[in-house]
């Protein structure tokens, strides 16, 4: 499954991120990598950034959540 499918309070670890690139830096620099646990806590209307917890909280654009994989 992927970070942008899950719902709203559930929690999830994640397995994998995207291969290279600034959003794969990004990503780890804000505390996101393989193993982390991540929670979702919503969602901005009208396809706009999703917001986890991940110890602190973060918003993620759609796409670049859709790129993380995860499992619950």
């Amino acid at each position: 499954m992927t970070l942008d499918k899950l719902e709203t309070g559930k929690k999830a670890t994640v397995v994998s991120l995207p291969k290279g690139g600034n959003i794969r830096r990004r990503l780890l620099d804000i505390g996101i990598f393989p193993g982390a646990e991540i929670t979702a806590k919503g969602k901005a209307p009208f396809g706009g950034p999703a917001i986890f917890d991940i110890g602190t909280v973060v918003a993620l654009r759609t796409e670049d959540a859709a790129n993380i994989v995860c499992k619950l």
